[in-house]
């Protein structure tokens, strides 16, 4: 259960993790969706994803992460595991981590009754089963119900699922959080070292400690380099970040083009 004085007392800004659950993804039998799937949710929101574990099915480990996360002050997204199949064990490893009874949530019976019917027993309806005192979340692609508890909200690991399900969950506990959104804006460099520009990355962090300064060198099959260096955040400080980006290069004579 969230309780609100829990949600309401959280402080700005909202830390968001994402936990990715499933050997396949370990495996690289199926690729993962679910960061870009949330950054198209966040970043219109002025939220963003503090950090993403992709983690197997193995029950200690995945009660272990589970334990250090509850313990955090972090919102956490979780996709996957949460199936009637034995290999389906993050339901349980929840419980466990908060040291929880797991039983049968009566409106999620309801839910996978009402579009199962007789079929939802004797297998289908374990998937109705959470720690206790958990509340649902809205399945809109089949009614099978995913789980909040404790700022940590759990959804099948199938992505056109798990993406309205996190839509419902931002806009019914966090709406309180949205801000303004970001943006990026910044420069490649051509052929740059991005050790030459160390210095001024430092200086340009005391002088703009609202934005985000990124970096990323690139070397083509050509041995030619590049650097996209930029800056992100609120658009009036992006704007004053970016052309200080500009007025070193000229300064630089660097040849650059705006990306």
């Amino acid at each position: 259960m969230l309780k609100e004085t829990t949600k309401n007392t959280m402080k700005k800004p909202l830390k968001i993790g994402l936990l990715i659950i499933g050997d396949e993804v370990l495996s690289g039998k199926r690729q993962d969706k679910h960061l870009l799937q949330a950054n198209e949710l966040l970043q219109p929101l002025g939220l963003s994803v503090n950090w993403v574990k992709i983690i197997g099915d193995e029950p200690r480990f995945l009660v272990q992460t589970l334990r250090e996360s509850f313990s955090s002050d972090t919102v956490v997204f979780s996709f996957g595991g949460i199936g009637a199949t034995p290999d389906d064990r993050t339901r349980q490893s929840a419980a466990e981590a908060l040291g929880l009874p797991i039983e049968r949530h009566p409106e999620a019976v309801a839910e996978i009754e009402a579009q199962f019917g007789e079929a939802a027993y004797p297998q289908r309806i374990h998937m109705a089963e959470y720690p206790k005192g958990a509340d649902i979340i809205p399945n809109f692609y089949n009614r099978v119900p995913g789980f909040s508890i404790q700022n940590h909200h759990f959804m099948p690991g199938f992505p056109m699922m798990a993406k309205p399900m996190m839509e419902w969950v931002l806009h019914h506990y966090y709406k309180d959080f949205f801000q303004s959104p970001t943006i990026e804006k910044g420069i490649k460099i051509i052929n740059g070292q991005e050790s030459e520009w160390v210095e001024f990355m430092e200086k340009f962090e005391k002088q703009f400690p609202q934005l985000r300064l990124f970096s990323l060198p690139s070397i083509a099959k050509d041995d030619s380099r590049t650097i996209d260096l930029g800056v992100e955040g609120l658009e009036a400080d992006v704007l004053l970040g970016y052309q200080t980006i500009v007025d070193e290069a000229e300064q630089r004579e660097a040849k650059w083009q705006p990306i």
